[in-house]
């Protein structure tokens, strides 16, 4: 595991509050950490997978009021700078990723387009 000392993933306390309460309701919840992870799909190319999974290796981690996020290498350079927050609202409740990263999404507001991917497609 990597210990980055700059947060390059950070929790609003909400999000924080809500990451620590689902974990103390898991038998393994204090060997577990929010994963952070983009994964190819989508209309606009990537999507966001975010699950409770046991460190690797290779993951850089960081903590924020007392959770542990993790990313591995490949999804950090779409995620670095991102922050994660829960909200809760009409269409339901759940985890957002706020994104600077990001310069298109879709409709259906699941699926993005990061800087690098959209110069290369005009390439």
């Amino acid at each position: 595991m990597t210990d980055t000392q700059e947060t390059a993933i950070t929790l609003t306390e909400k999000a924080a509050a809500k990451i620590g309460e689902l974990l103390s309701s898991q038998p393994d919840g204090g060997e577990q950490a929010l994963r952070v992870a983009v994964r190819g799909g989508g209309c606009s190319g990537f999507q966001y997978a975010l699950a409770f999974d046991k460190p690797k290796a290779d993951d850089h981690v960081f903590e924020t009021d007392g959770v542990s996020v993790v990313v591995d290498k490949v999804s950090m350079q779409f995620v670095f700078g991102s922050e994660v927050d829960y909200v809760e609202g009409l269409q339901g409740a759940g985890f957002q990723v706020n994104n600077p990263n990001v310069v298109a999404a879709c409709g259906c507001g699941s699926s993005f387009q990061v800087k690098e991917d959209s110069e290369a497609a005009v390439v």
